[in-house]
C-alpha cells in the first residue's frame, strides 16, 4: 500500500519539471549554513506562501545529502480529529518526484504505545507532512520517513516519541506548524515575533493553537529541547503578506533549527 499524493497540483506544482524548477529556485536563494540541523521546524502551506520560508531550514541540509537516512516528521491533523497520535502501515509515501519508503521497523516500535495507533484516515488527505516530502527528496539522497499525525496529545506523549526515534547523526526530526492565521499584516508580525521568543525560550506551556497550527508536535518537541539543554534559533519569520497573499488576512511562517 502506498499513501498518495493529495495536494500535489494544488499546494505545489503536479509536474515534476515545474516542481523540481520551484524547489531549485527557492533553495538557490536561501543561505546555507555550515552546520547540519538535527532538527527543522518548517511551514506546511502552498509553496507560494511558504516554500521560500521552508527553504531556508532545508537548504542547509546539503552537506547531509548521504548522511540523513532516516526523517520523522511530525504533523498536525487538519481534516481528522482523534485522540493520540496516528500512523500509517502505507510502505511508502508518493510525490510528483517518486517514492519515499517508510521506515516501517521505526513505525511498529512506537506503535506499541497506548497513544499511537494505525489510522490511515489522519495521513490520506493531510498535507502537513506530504509538503515537506518534495524538499526531502531534493536534498537527499537515500532516506526513509517515520511519518506521524498528531491529533489531541499532551507535550509528554510527543516529547515521548521524539526520545524514542531521536537516534544520531542519521536522522532527522521535522515539526510541521504554520503560525497566526487570518490577522492582519501588523498584528501578524507582532504575534509571530512574540510565539518565536517563546520557541527561542522553549516555553511550551505558553504556546497555544492560536499561535500556531502544529501546536501539538511543536510544543512536544520544545519539552525535549529543555530537557537536552537544546537551543532553538529563529531563521526565518514572513507571511503570506511578504510572499504571495494579501496583507488583510495573512498566515505566518516560521524556519527554526536546532543545530
Amino acid at each position: 500500500m502506498n499513501r498518495l499524493p493529495t495536494v500535489a497540483g494544488t499546494f505545489y506544482p503536479e509536474n515534476p519539471h515545474q516542481l523540481h524548477q520551484m524547489l531549485n529556485e527557492y533553495l538557490n536563494e536561501a543561505e546555507t549554513a555550515a552546520k547540519v540541523p538535527k532538527v527543522i521546524i518548517a511551514p506546511h502551506a502552498g509553496y507560494i506562501y511558504s516554500g521560500h520560508v521552508a527553504a531556508t531550514a532545508y537548504v542547509r541540509l546539503k552537506k547531509a545529502n548521504d548522511q540523513i537516512t532516516r526523517v520523522v516528521i511530525i504533523g498536525p491533523s487538519h481534516r481528522v480529529a482523534f485522540s493520540g497520535m496516528a500512523v500509517s502501515k502505507a510502505q511508502s509515501f508518493v510525490t510528483p518526484l517518486g517514492f519515499v519508503a517508510v521506515d516501517q521497523k521505526a513505525v511498529a516500535s512506537i506503535a506499541k504505545l497506548d497513544y499511537v495507533n494505525y489510522f490511515e484516515e489522519a495521513h490520506t488527505y493531510e498535507h502537513s507532512i506530504e509538503v515537506h516530502l518534495p524538499f526531502l527528496q531534493e536534498m537527499l539522497d537515500d532516506f526513509k520517513i517515520v511519518p506521524i499525525v498528531t491529533g489531541e496529545a499532551t507535550p509528554e506523549q510527543v516529547s515521548h516519541i521524539i526520545d524514542i526515534l531521536w537516534g544520531g547523526d542519521e536522522t532527522l526530526i521535522i515539526i510541521s506548524s504554520d503560525l497566526s492565521h487570518y490577522h492582519e499584516y501588523a498584528q501578524a508580525k507582532q504575534l509571530d515575533k512574540a510565539t518565536s521568543e517563546l520557541i527561542e525560550q522553549l516555553q511550551y506551556e505558553r504556546i497555544s493553537s492560536a499561535a500556531a497550527c502544529g501546536q501539538v508536535p511543536l510544543n512536544g518537541l520544545l519539552k525535549v529541547a529543555r530537557e537536552r539543554s537544546l537551543s532553538i534559533k529563529t531563521i526565518d519569520l514572513r507571511n503570506s503578506g511578504d510572499t504571495a497573499g494579501d496583507k488583510r488576512s495573512v498566515v505566518g511562517y516560521g524556519a527554526y533549527v536546532i543545530d
